[in-house]
C-alpha cells in the first residue's frame, strides 16, 4: 500500500476575544454613524416640510386674507347678477296678468276659471243641459279637462304671496265640481245610448257594442240584449280589449262600461303649497309627487327635510306612482228611475245556488304608448271608503310589453290604475348641463335605466329625446315647448319622474347636501350655464354634505367637444375653489390648484380663467332663461340625488 494522501486546505483560524470587541465595536461605530445620518437627514426633512407647511398656511392665510377683503365686493356683484331672478318673477306675474286680458279680449264663449262668477255660471249652464249624448259630452270633456288644468296651473304656478287662501279654495272647489259634473255627465250620456240599445245592435251577436275614442277618454259599451250563456267574451271592436264574464252576468239584462280616461279624477286634490295633484284615469296612467312652486319655497321644503331626515326613521314602506292610465268598469239595468250600477257580487245572494257564481272578472285593457313603464305595471282599485288606491282584490296579472296589453282578474268592478315605483329612476348615475346655443341649454340625466335629455330657452322646456337600453325611444312630448311646471306635471304623467319630493329621500339612498349650499350652487350654476357646460363628479360624493363639487369646462359651440378638459370647482356656499385633482385621480385631496385663488362665489372663480366672450355671453343671458334653468336644478336635485 501507498503512503496516505494529506488532508488539503487549512485549518479555520478561530477569532480572538480582542479581535470579535474591535468587529462589534466598528459595527457600534457605523450603526451610530448611520443613527446620526438618518437623525440629520429626518431633521433637514421635517425642517423643510415644515417650511413648505408654513410657507403653505402663510400662502393659505394670504388667500383667504385677500378673499375676505374683496368677499363684500363680490357679493354685491352677485346680487346685481342674482337680480335676474325676481325680475323673472315679475315678468312671469305680468304674463298670467296678460293671459288673463287675451282671455277677456278674445270673447270666444269659453269662461275664466280663475273668475269665480264666470266658471259658476259655466257649470250652472252645462247642468240644465240634459240631453247630450255621449259624442257630445266627450267634445265637450276637451273644454272641461281644459279649464280644469288651467286652475291646477294657476294654483301651482303662483307664488304663495299672489294667493289668497279664499282663492285657494275657490280653485279648489271649482275642480272638484267640474269633476263630478264630467263623470254625472258621462252616466248621463251612456243611459240615453242605452235606451237606444236595441236600435244599434250587432247583426251576428244581436248585442249592443259601442265604441267612442278621443285624446283623453275611449268609451266602451256593451248591452246584453240576446241574454246568450255562450257570449261570456266581450271583446270590443275586434280589438283585444274587454271582459271575460261570468254566466250569470251572460245570462242577465245587463251593460257593461269601460271607461278609459288618461287623467285622474278619483284621488282627492291634496294641499297646494306641497304637491302636484295627481292624475288618475278611470284605468290611468300619471304618476304623484310634488312639484315645488319657487325658489323661496323649495328653499324652505329642502330645509324642513334636511331637519326630517335627522329626526325620522327610514322604515317607511315603498312609495308608488300611478299612472294616467285609468279604467272605470261598471256593470249597469236601466231601471224607471234612471241607469242603476249593479253591485258585483250582489249584497246578498240568496237565490244563488253556488258560492262560485260570482267569480273574479277577468278585464284586458291597453296601455296608452305615452306612459313609459321601466318595469311590469302593478294594478290597483279604489278604495272609495278609505279613499285610496290598493292592489288587493286584484289577481292574475299578465302584462305584455310587446302588445302593451294588460289582463287582470277583478273581485269586483270599479275605477284601477296602474302603478309603477315613482323613484325607480332614482338615485341617478351621472348628468350634465351644457349650452347650446343663445340661452339654450341641454340637460342630460342619465338613470339605470334611461337617459333623458331637456332643452331649456327662455321660459320653456322641451323633452329632446329618450334612451331606453341605450336605444332612442319616441315620446309624443318631444319637440313640445311648455313652463317649467308644466313639463314636469307632463313628464311625470308619462312615468318619466326624475323629480324627488321633499319625502323622497326616504325611498332613495342620496348624497345628502346642505339645503342652503345646494340652493346657492343652483343659482350660481344658471348664472353660468350660458356659457360653461357642467357635469356630475364622482368626489361629490365624497366630500361632506357642506360641500358640493361639480366639473365644468368653457363651452362656447353647440356641438360637444370629443374629450373635453374639465376642471373640478368645490363650493361651500361662501367660497369657491378649483382642485388640484381631477376625475382619475386614485384619492380625494382638497388641495387648490396651483396658481389659483379663493372666492366668494362660482361666478367670480369662473372670472379668473374665462374667456372674454364666455363672460360676455354670461352677463347677456336672457332673466327668464337663468330661472328656468334654476327650477328644473332645483326640481331635479341634481347634486343630492346623483
Amino acid at each position: 500500500m501507498g503512503p496516505k494522501a494529506k488532508k488539503s486546505g487549512r485549518k479555520k483560524r478561530k477569532i480572538t476575544k480582542a479581535e470579535r470587541l474591535k468587529q462589534l465595536q466598528e459595527e457600534e461605530e457605523r450603526r451610530q454613524k448611520e443613527e446620526e445620518e438618518a437623525r440629520v437627514k429626518y431633521e433637514k426633512e421635517e425642517m423643510e416640510r415644515l417650511e413648505i407647511q408654513r410657507i403653505e398656511k402663510e400662502k393659505w392665510h394670504q388667500l383667504e386674507a385677500k378673499d375676505l377683503e374683496r368677499r363684500n365686493e363680490e357679493l354685491e356683484e352677485l346680487y346685481l347678477l342674482e337680480g335676474c331672478f325676481p325680475e323673472a318673477e315679475k315678468l312671469k306675474r305680468d304674463t298670467r296678468l296678460l293671459s288673463q286680458w287675451k282671455h277677456y279680449i278674445q270673447c270666444d264663449g269659453s269662461p275664466d276659471p280663475s273668475i269665480s262668477p264666470e266658471i259658476n255660471t259655466f257649470i250652472s249652464l252645462w247642468k240644465e243641459e240634459t240631453n247630450e249624448t255621449l259624442e257630445e259630452v266627450i267634445a265637450k270633456s276637451k273644454l272641461v279637462l281644459n279649464l280644469i288644468d288651467k286652475l291646477k296651473l294657476i294654483l301651482l304656478e303662483t307664488p304663495p304671496y299672489d294667493l289668497e287662501d279664499k282663492n285657494i279654495i275657490q280653485y279648489q272647489r271649482s275642480i272638484l265640481e267640474l269633476q263630478e259634473l264630467l263623470h254625472l255627465k258621462f252616466n248621463v250620456a251612456t243611459e240615453i245610448l242605452l235606451r237606444q240599445a236595441s236600435t244599434l245592435a250587432d247583426l251576428d251577436s244581436g248585442n249592443m257594442e259601442k265604441v267612442i275614442q278621443d285624446e283623453n277618454v275611449t268609451l266602451y259599451v256593451w248591452a246584453n240584449l240576446k241574454k246568450n250563456p255562450r257570449y261570456k267574451s266581450v271583446r270590443f271592436s275586434e280589438t283585444q280589449i274587454g271582459f271575460e264574464i261570468p254566466r250569470i252576468l251572460a245570462t242577465s239584462d245587463i251593460a257593461l262600461r269601460l271607461l278609459h280616461t288618461h287623467y285622474d279624477h278619483v284621488t282627492p286634490l291634496r294641499p297646494v303649497p306641497t304637491s302636484l295633484q295627481e292624475h288618475t284615469a278611470t284605468v290611468t296612467h300619471f304618476v304623484k309627487d310634488e312639484v315645488k312652486n319657487e325658489e323661496a319655497a323649495i328653499s324652505k321644503e329642502l330645509q324642513e327635510e334636511g331637519k326630517q331626515r335627522e329626526n325620522e326613521s327610514n322604515s317607511v314602506q315603498e312609495e308608488e306612482t300611478k299612472f294616467e292610465e285609468q279604467g272605470d268598469s261598471e256593470v249597469q239595468m236601466i231601471l224607471k228611475e234612471g241607469l242603476q250600477k249593479y253591485i258585483y257580487p250582489p249584497e246578498t245572494t240568496e237565490d244563488v245556488e253556488t258560492e262560485n257564481a260570482f267569480p273574479p272578472i277577468e278585464v284586458t285593457l291597453e296601455v296608452q304608448e305615452n306612459v313609459i313603464f321601466f318595469e311590469d305595471p302593478m294594478v290597483a282599485r279604489w278604495d272609495a271608503e278609505g279613499k285610496h288606491w290598493q292592489t288587493d282584490g286584484i289577481s292574475n296579472v299578465s302584462y305584455k310589453s310587446e302588445e302593451r296589453l294588460i289582463t287582470f282578474s277583478l273581485e269586483t268592478f270599479g275605477p284601477v290604475t296602474l302603478i309603477q315605483d315613482s323613484h325607480i329612476n332614482m338615485p341617478f348615475q351621472s348628468w350634465e348641463l351644457r349650452p347650446l346655443d343663445v340661452n339654450k341649454v341641454l340637460l342630460t340625466v342619465t338613470t339605470v335605466f334611461t337617459e333623458i335629455q331637456i332643452q331649456i330657452k327662455e321660459n320653456l322646456c322641451m323633452l329632446a329625446s329618450i334612451k331606453l337600453n341605450n336605444k332612442k325611444h319616441s315620446s309624443i312630448l318631444e319637440g313640445k315647448w311648455m313652463t317649467p311646471i308644466s313639463f314636469i306635471c307632463a313628464l311625470k304623467e308619462a312615468g318619466l319622474n326624475i323629480f324627488p319630493s321633499g319625502h323622497s329621500h326616504f325611498y332613495v339612498v342620496i348624497n345628502y347636501k346642505d339645503p342652503l349650499v345646494e340652493m346657492k350652487a343652483y343659482r350660481q350654476l344658471a348664472l353660468l350655464s350660458s356659457a360653461f357646460a357642467f357635469g356630475w363628479s364622482k368626489w361629490n360624493i365624497v366630500c361632506n354634505s357642506k360641500k358640493v363639487i361639480v366639473k365644468l369646462k368653457e363651452h362656447l359651440t353647440e356641438e360637444p367637444t370629443q374629450k373635453p378638459n374639465w376642471t373640478l370647482l368645490m363650493f361651500s356656499g361662501d367660497r369657491a375653489q378649483r382642485l388640484k385633482i381631477n376625475e382619475d385621480s386614485e384619492a380625494f385631496s382638497e388641495a387648490l390648484q396651483e396658481e389659483t385663488e379663493f372666492h366668494s362665489t362660482l361666478y367670480h372663480m369662473v372670472k379668473d380663467f374665462a374667456s372674454k366672450k364666455a363672460m360676455e355671453k354670461i352677463r347677456s343671458s336672457n332673466c327668464q332663461f337663468i330661472d328656468s334653468v334654476c327650477y328644473m336644478l332645483l326640481s331635479t336635485r341634481l347634486l343630492s340625488y346623483s
